[in-house]
């Protein structure tokens, strides 16, 4: 499973497609909505959670056609299928690896990328916690979604119409944790309904994506 994870993260740097793409996709979303809205910073700071979130939500997508493509293409991902290891093992060491190359540093770089929107200070924190809680959910779907079309070309489109739907809770949840830490009030309850969804989406979908890559595979 460890020599896996090594396996994804360097294939995820050397192909270029890890946390470079994805942060250079939120950077370009941040500086673009100042120009979109205007530079109003009052309006900004009301509009600023849900655009950081929206915009690390897309970026996410940028990858996940490459969670299982580049096995599929060299023949690894039969290998993997008949390996000792549990192919549910596996689809949960792919979504790690995601987040670990686009997750994680979207919810790094987002404090810094909250200052060109003029986001409050009380939210920083919040927004922080929320996107380490609801990114792995993110890849955890993107995970899914890619299983579900490994096996057909250009499915890029098919699976982020695919994902996207399947995105919308985290994404209310998470901007209503910011934008509720903004406002100083209580982002409790959004905050434990988007830990219930990374929970539910840790523990059901590895063994939704096992079963759609087998049936891709046959």
């Amino acid at each position: 499973m460890t020599a896996l994870l090594l396996r994804d993260l360097r294939l995820a740097f050397r192909s270029g497609g890890g946390f470079g793409l994805a942060l250079a996709f939120f950077l370009i979303v941040t500086i673009l909505v100042p120009f979109g809205v205007g530079p109003d910073t009052s309006t900004l700071r009301i509009i600023a959670p849900g655009i950081l979130w929206v915009g690390a939500l897309l970026a996410c997508l940028l990858s996940l056609d490459r969670i299982f493509a580049i096995d599929r293409e060299d023949g690894s991902l039969d290998l993997l299928a008949t390996a000792p290891i549990p192919l549910e093992g596996v689809v949960a060491v792919k979504a790690l690896a995601h987040w670990l190359t686009t997750g994680l540093p979207l919810t790094l770089a987002a404090p810094l990328f909250g200052v060109l929107l003029n986001l409050a200070p009380p939210g920083y924190v919040w927004l922080t916690l929320g996107l380490a809680l609801g990114t792995p959910a993110l890849s955890m779907i993107g995970t899914f979604g890619a299983a579900l079309t490994v096996g057909l070309k250009r499915g890029g489109l098919l699976l982020s119409l695919l994902v996207l739907p399947l995105y919308v809770p985290t994404l209310i949840f998470g901007a209503e944790v910011a934008q509720r830490g903004t406002s100083n009030l209580d982002p409790t309850t959004p905050l434990a309904l988007m830990a219930g969804i990374t929970a539910g989406a840790t523990a059901l979908l590895p063994f939704a994506a096992a079963a759609a890559l087998r049936v891709n595979l046959r």
